[in-house]
């Protein structure tokens, strides 16, 4: 779930999840099923489950449990199952996407819309904010474990096929074209680079600053409610938090 900035934002979202490792797993489990069933459990030849593979890595899922999944999404009938989109703005107009994955849509919606009415915003139709956002392959790169330095990785990013290559404070950014993330994830992870967070994300265009605390406490709840909500995979806004 990706932010500004990314690595700050990921160590307190990785805190939550190893307090929560079950939940997050189950989530990434639902995501494989699916990607299974859209495109069969060969990973080699499905890009969306190589996509939710990177994923499960970069959230520590042990390749066990990830072939488990997989193995079990090949014999199970996934077919109550369907991805979701939801946009809508938070406060101070803040975009926010929301995907899930339920099997049953009067829920999930109920859910989604629940949390961005307690935080003060509201869902919009299909597309009012993703035009805000390009859809890019995300890898985030933690700078404190790495022993390569910043020229390294980016030579190595870009000759494997990146965009493009930033440096943070505390970590290095690499954005790559939805198609190429595979083959740029496997190059970093064949270096033995420590990848933090991968996966195809919806970066924002522009960033939106929120220096009044009540919107920031009804922006928290509304994220607060989106990550305690079992059918929501994954969310993006376009908050600076930084």
């Amino acid at each position: 779930m990706s932010g500004h900035s990314k690595f700050a934002n990921i160590a307190h979202k990785k805190a939550a999840n190893d307090a929560a490792k079950g939940k997050i797993f189950t989530r990434l489990g639902k995501e494989l099923m699916i990607a299974v069933k859209e495109g069969g459990p060969d990973v080699n030849n499905n890009s969306k489950l190589r996509q939710v593979v990177a994923k499960c890595k970069a959230a520590n899922m042990p390749n066990d449990t990830i072939d488990r999944a997989i193995k079990k999404a090949a014999s199970n009938d996934m077919s109550n199952y369907e991805s979701v989109t939801y946009e809508g703005y938070g406060p101070n107009g803040v975009a926010i996407i929301v995907e899930t994955l339920t099997d049953n849509k009067n829920r999930t919606a109920g859910n989604v819309r629940n949390a961005f009415t307690k935080g003060n915003g509201s869902i919009g139709t299909q597309g009012c904010v993703s035009y805000m956002f390009d859809q890019k392959g995300q890898i985030i790169i933690d700078k404190e474990e790495c022993e390569m330095d910043a020229d390294e990785i980016m030579m190595l990013a870009l000759d494997a096929g990146a965009e493009d290559f930033s440096e943070e404070e505390d970590s290095y950014e690499i954005l790559t074209a939805p198609d190429d993330f595979s083959a740029v994830r496997e190059a970093l992870e064949k270096a033995g680079l420590p990848i933090a967070e991968a996966q195809v994300a919806m970066i924002p265009q522009t960033y939106v600053e929120l220096t009044d605390e009540q919107a920031l406490k009804d922006l928290q709840r509304t994220l607060d409610l989106l990550d305690d909500d079992d059918d929501v995979t994954d969310y993006w806004t376009n908050w600076d938090e930084q």
